[in-house]
């Protein structure tokens, strides 16, 4: 018989226990005689919750008159959650998270109470994804808190919660979550089949499961969107696509996804339509000045003066006579000055980064300028850039932006034009092999999809947005009926 398995006589279970604890000081152990029956209680010391596990485990263990049978103990013990096990390593993995185990020497099994102490944060507004309208909640770290809030937004039964762990040394809860009655099976089955499969020592945080699991992970792009909103997240499940939580990550996980999902924001749902059309729009249109206005003007510079407009021409060569290095150089330079700023704002705390990421701009830029190593044309023109970059709710589509501008760059100071039409080539034939959980990463440009270009590129009222977007295949593609929602009746008509 196996060392570990029950049952055990009291020395055996006591040695096999603190074995599987490294002979930890933390592992508290407690022996009890109620009249002539021997029970030893074990636990973590910060690990429960004190005030439950005196209350609701230990009164009513020491005032029971006669020697307890697990069924009884089970039974009369006014905890929720309690379960059995027959080995030492299972009795260990339950301790470790928070749960009380008692064990009667000689018996198969022992019994595991759930009194866990769970130290979280207390829900409040998102600080990666800002919204001005819509609710400003957003997700913590504690899984149970998460899902508190989810059954709170969704308030059906329709909700489907499955239960995963993920980890061969380190093991991690994960929630796979979708709307049955909506969800494609096919998407489902993907990511259960992903995670399932997954051979790893510990999943540290949502953003890694998504790398473990994303259909190309050599891709600057991301391929799965990872969100601290839950009304997000929700209404992603409302339109057929399938989420994930992980314990102890205040981000979630959403696919499929296409490339134009990455630029949508649930606040285009909160205010009018032609204005969040407007802004959806803005997105876009920055993402391509981003990609592409610093390598024109290098470009220009470098083999195409001709397309430069004469009375510009004579004040780009005044801002750029005293500049001793080549566009492209220049460019570059500015660029990596521009993210290193951001990045060492990012990194210090808030008050310090704004005041570093704006002082440090003006001063470095101005110093620049005045030492000749750039011109002033060129530090507006990558202001303009990294600020068009900034407008996509998603920080890993914003970054991938920001990689492109410098292989960009690099092309258009080789080849010029013809370097960055080949550039802008490659990247649409890259998107156009990108997938998301197998669906096209493109849609619904690719393949040309008409109706769905309401939920992706452009946001009608709702009176005319009655499917479901094409490209996730829900199984149910209609909302409501598009004649009874443009009904309008006044107080007084039948």
């Amino acid at each position: 018989m196996n060392g570990t398995q029950l049952p055990m006589d009291l020395e055996a279970y006591i040695q096999a226990l603190e074995d599987q604890f490294n002979q930890s000081p933390d592992l508290v152990q407690k022996i009890f005689h109620i009249k002539g029956q021997k029970i030893i209680l074990h636990f973590v010391n910060y690990q429960v919750n004190k005030e439950q596990l005196e209350h609701e485990l230990l009164e009513p263990l020491m005032s029971n008159r006669k020697p307890w049978t697990i069924q009884e103990l089970q039974n009369k013990i006014p905890l929720a959650s309690s379960e059995t096990v027959n080995s030492v390593p299972d009795i260990s993995k339950k301790i470790i998270h928070g749960s009380a185990a008692i064990y009667f020497p000689g018996e198969k099994e022992a019994i595991i109470f759930d009194v866990p102490e769970q130290s979280k944060r207390q829900l409040a507004r998102a600080e990666t994804e800002s919204l001005v309208f819509g609710p400003q909640v957003s997700f913590t770290e504690s899984l149970q808190t998460n899902l508190n809030v989810l059954r709170w937004r969704l308030d059906t039964e329709d909700l489907v919660v499955e239960k995963l762990i993920v980890g061969e040394r380190i093991q991690s809860e994960i929630r796979l979550v979708y709307l049955k009655s909506l969800a494609n099976e096919e998407n489902v089955k993907t990511f259960r089949q992903r995670i399932k499969e997954l051979t790893v020592d510990e999943v540290e945080d949502t953003s890694v499961l998504g790398q473990y699991i994303e259909d190309s992970s050599s891709s600057v792009f991301p391929q799965l969107l990872f969100t601290e909103l839950p009304d997000r997240f929700c209404h992603s499940l409302s339109r057929g696509r399938v989420g994930v939580l992980v314990d102890k990550s205040p981000t979630v996980l959403i696919g499929p996804m296409t490339l134009f999902s990455f630029f949508e924001s649930t606040e285009d749902l909160y205010m009018r339509w032609n204005m969040g059309t407007f802004i959806r729009l803005l997105r876009f249109w920055s993402m391509f000045i981003s990609i592409i206005l610093t390598p024109m003007y290098v470009a220009a510079l470098t083999y195409h003066y001709e397309t430069i407009p004469a009375s510009l021409l004579i004040t780009l060569g005044q801002s750029r006579s005293t500049v001793p290095f080549p566009p492209v150089f220049e460019a570059l330079l500015l660029e990596l000055l521009i993210e290193l700023l951001r990045e060492a704002g990012a990194r210090l705390p808030t008050k310090v980064g704004q005041t570093m990421g704006i002082v440090g701009g003006i001063v470095l830029g101005q110093a620049a300028v005045k030492a000749g190593f750039t011109s002033n044309i060129l530090i507006i023109i990558v202001a303009l850039s990294a600020l068009a970059s900034f407008t996509a709710p998603s920080y890993l589509m914003g970054t991938a932006i920001r990689v492109i501008r410098f292989p960009m760059i690099v092309l258009a100071g080789a080849y010029g034009l013809i370097g960055i039409f080949a550039g802008l080539s490659f990247l649409v034939i890259h998107l156009l092999k990108q997938k998301s959980l197998g669906r096209p990463y493109l849609a619904p440009l690719y393949p040309f999809q008409a109706k769905d270009f309401n939920d992706s590129i452009i946001r009608l009222p709702f009176q005319k947005n009655t499917r479901r977007p094409v490209n996730v295949m829900p199984k149910d593609q209609a909302k409501y009926s598009k004649d009874k929602a443009t009904i309008h009746k006044d107080v007084d008509e039948p």
